[in-house]
């Protein structure tokens, strides 16, 4: 487990420090290992962690709970992040995860070929990586960065639309 110092608090980041050092063509902010991150402005945030909350409360709270938190049925995926890479985040999500014990069995099922999810798999990542770092709590962010003309393209391109 790493431990961040982020505002004199310490974090723990499966994928390391969260900070944001740069941004790609699409609008991503990535941090210094090149893993998708958020950037947080006061109330506004990037478009990828606005996306991921929309994304996440469309596909995931069913089951995870309300802005990660958890419920009886599914873990609290703001806990996961703790202690999740994103390589780990990006498999689990598309091949799912089968948890058996002599009390429970926990299924997650795969989503790799539901576009709904795995074209948004960086967005539900980096929205959960801040809820994780406590970075943005549980309200709906109001202000965000514009979705840019890069993402579009890669989104309607993996949604299958010309």
């Amino acid at each position: 487990m790493i431990f961040v110092a982020s505002g004199g608090i310490a974090v723990a980041d499966g994928s390391g420090d969260p900070t944001a050092v740069k941004q790609n063509e699409t609008g991503e902010w990535l941090d210094k290992d090149g893993n998708p991150t958020y950037k947080i402005n006061g109330d506004s945030v990037d478009w990828y962690t606005y996306s991921g909350y929309r994304r996440y409360h469309s596909d995931c709270h069913v089951c995870h709970g309300p802005d990660g938190m958890g419920s009886t049925y599914a873990p609290a995926l703001k806990d996961s992040l703790k202690t999740m890479s994103y390589a780990d985040f990006l498999g689990v999500v598309a091949s799912g995860r089968k948890n058996v014990s002599t009390s429970q069995e926990n299924v997650m099922p795969a989503f790799g070929d539901n576009p709904n999810v795995a074209c948004y798999m960086d967005d539900l990542y980096v929205y959960l990586r801040a809820r994780s770092n406590d970075a943005w709590g549980r309200a709906r962010p109001g202000k965000h960065e514009d979705k840019n003309d890069a993402y579009t393209k890669n989104e309607d391109s993996c949604m299958g639309k010309k």
